[in-house]
């Protein structure tokens, strides 16, 4: 099992940031991605569908003899993770959004935390709320038609600019000191995010607390590679699958992959 690959699972290409971050902190290790592009975005769905989406997709994983699971996908996360896990006879690794450091290493403004609705209306994240909410003001903020944005290969430019001041435009935004991306896909727009704010805040994502739990996880069970030299990047590793083919976006996604995993 030590030289199995890890299956990374996302609803399209978001999961692909999580990807990347596993692959520079777990260079020993084998990835097989996929993305259920056909059925993106899963935020907008009944939460029913989510959860057969996601069995239907760790099950295809499954079958290419993964030893563990990362859900890199929050909404997937809120709503399957537990049947996952019953389901499943291998470790498996959620994603949820980066509230505690954003509140405990925060400096006492309003944090906002950007996600899918179906993410927000979940019973984990309203917990998390709850945890969290009497040390600093937590906005929840829903971005419906996000995901869809970037599953095209939007990432830049006048549409996406239009999207987030439209999304910020009933926040006061001077009180806003901290930005959570509750979602996989909104790192490819982190820089966007950054821009409408003038650099004064932090934006904070889950994917180094997920990738380092996943390195915990996989330690404890006696599956961490520790032993394995670290192979250079290659676009042949890891494997890559997808619901449907978006080979343009898919293209971009390996270029800012190899980009991350080359930058310090």
């Amino acid at each position: 099992m030590n030289s199995s690959p890890i299956g990374v699972f996302d609803s399209g290409i978001g999961g692909i940031t999580v990807l990347a971050k596993a692959i520079k902190l777990l260079p020993e290790e084998k990835f097989i991605y996929f993305g259920d592009s056909a059925n993106a975005p899963y935020g907008i769905k009944e939460a029913d569908s989510v959860i057969y989406l996601t069995l239907k997709a760790a099950d295809f994983l499954l079958q290419k003899g993964i030893k563990a699971l990362v859900v890199a996908c929050n909404t997937a996360t809120s709503v399957a993770i537990e049947t996952l896990r019953i389901s499943l006879g291998i470790p498996i690794i959620g994603m949820e959004p980066a509230l505690k450091p954003a509140v405990e290493t925060g400096r006492g403004g309003t944090v906002v935390v950007m996600a899918t609705p179906l993410t927000l209306k979940e019973k984990k994240f309203k917990s998390l709320m709850e945890m969290y909410s009497s040390k600093t003001n937590i906005i929840a903020l829903p971005c419906p038609g996000l995901v869809e944005l970037i599953e095209s290969g939007v990432w830049e430019g006048s549409q996406i600019k239009r999207y987030l001041s439209e999304r910020f435009s009933g926040l006061n935004t001077n009180e806003v000191t901290d930005i959570v991306l509750g979602c996989t896909h909104y790192i490819f727009i982190k820089d966007q995010i950054i821009e409408l704010f003038n650099s004064k805040i932090r934006v904070i994502d889950g994917n180094e607390g997920t990738v380092r739990q996943l390195r915990r996880v996989l330690a404890s069970k006696g599956l961490y590679k520790q032993d394995m030299q670290s192979p250079l990047f290659d676009q042949s590793l890891p494997e890559f699958y997808f619901s449907s083919s978006k080979d343009k976006v898919l293209n971009l996604c390996k270029q800012w992959m190899e980009k991350q995993i080359n930058s310090r």
